[in-house]
């Protein structure tokens, strides 16, 4: 239990960053062009934010998630292993990060090419779909694709990744990524840690051990930018992701892409 304390304490801090921002509104990467023709007031108002802080963890049928997930092979796999570098591995990932995702896709808050392949699924799918790739293993064949990348990675751009990962950079405000997604990039200790109220805050946070690298980079430019900002999760990474350049970016997701999905 004593090592786990400054996870938790991590998690603390910026869960605390997060709030910060919500308290501030929406986060953009700039301010908006200027429209004659259009005011503050037409522009539609920010749906409530997603207190993931507060949220149980989920429940489904892995079984039917099975049957509903056809038609996420074509990106994602036969197995949960992606195609391409740019999509995401599914397999072994969080239930309740998937599901999260999927929930603010379907909100369609920021807009993204999954919006409408889930705009027609119920809470139930969602669920369902998650908790199944949830159950593969982790273990299947990268892509080409990501292979190619992963052997071609310059040593000194790994171990840049790695320090980033583990110590952080406290010079430029950058925390260690293990205090969210623990030590060894499967996700926070406390991810099962059920609070006196029944929730679970730190069960969205995603495994990041060897994921696509097209998509970690992807993904952090978009925090970096201010964009999928729709829950306290979100604030926290753009609170985070703000403060690294693309060589950092670049950095971590190529060592991160590294590790072996199998690994201690």
């Amino acid at each position: 239990m004593k090592r786990a304390a400054p996870a938790y304490t991590l998690l603390a801090i910026l869960l605390g960053s997060g709030l910060a921002l919500l308290a501030q509104g929406p986060v953009s990467a700039g301010p908006a062009p200027a429209d004659d023709d259009a005011s503050a007031e037409d522009q539609p108002a920010h749906p409530p934010y997603l207190d993931l802080r507060r949220v149980a963890g989920i429940e489904g049928d892995v079984a039917a998630g099975e049957a509903k997930s056809e038609m996420c092979v074509a990106c994602h796999g036969t197995e949960g292993i992606s195609i391409a570098p740019s999509f995401p591995n599914l397999a072994g990932q969080s239930a309740d990060f998937m599901y999260w995702q999927l929930v603010e896709y379907k909100r369609g808050v920021n807009a993204s090419p999954m919006t409408p392949l889930v705009s027609g699924m119920d809470e139930q799918d969602l669920r369902d779909m998650s908790l199944y790739y949830a159950s593969l293993p982790t273990g299947g064949a990268p892509s080409s694709g990501q292979q190619e990348l992963a052997e071609a990675a310059d040593p000194a751009e790994l171990q840049a990744g790695r320090q980033l990962y583990l110590s952080g950079d406290p010079a430029r405000g950058i925390p260690s990524c293990q205090g969210c997604h623990g030590a060894d990039a499967r996700g926070p200790a406390a991810s099962a840690h059920v609070n006196r109220s029944g929730h679970r805050p730190y069960a969205g946070y995603p495994a990041l051990r060897g994921q696509q690298m097209v998509y970690l980079q992807n993904k952090l430019g978009q925090y970096r930018d201010g964009e999928m900002a729709d829950s306290t999760s979100d604030f926290v990474m753009i609170g985070v992701a703000r403060q690294l350049d693309d060589e950092s970016i670049q950095a971590l997701s190529t060592w991160l892409s590294s590790l072996p999905a199998t690994g201690p």
